[in-house]
């Protein structure tokens, strides 16, 4: 599932108004947070401010999010691949 799906998912949820909890909301993606960033980086120091840039974009997305405030299209194109790897061990 590419990384934008998961705050979109979550904006979803905390947009219900009806849905009343005593909690937040909020949820821990970590291959939806990073992979926009070690994209952007490839392994190469020249590369730090573009993955930065790529993480704080997808950080805030995900904060927008939790709070029923995202509109989308948050990290580029990169968000938007996916992130499935074929016998991908946890």
């Amino acid at each position: 599932r590419p990384a934008e799906e998961a705050p979109l998912n979550l904006n979803a949820m905390n947009s219900i108004s009806s849905l009343a909890c005593p909690w937040s909301l909020t949820f821990s993606y970590g291959r939806a947070l990073q992979a926009s960033a070690l994209k952007a980086w490839g392994g190469k120091d020249d590369n730090l401010a573009a993955a930065s840039k790529a993480f704080h974009e997808r950080a805030a997305a995900n904060g927008q999010a939790a709070q029923g405030k995202y509109l989308g299209g948050a990290g580029g194109a990169a968000a938007g691949q996916s992130l499935y790897q074929k016998d991908y061990k946890y």
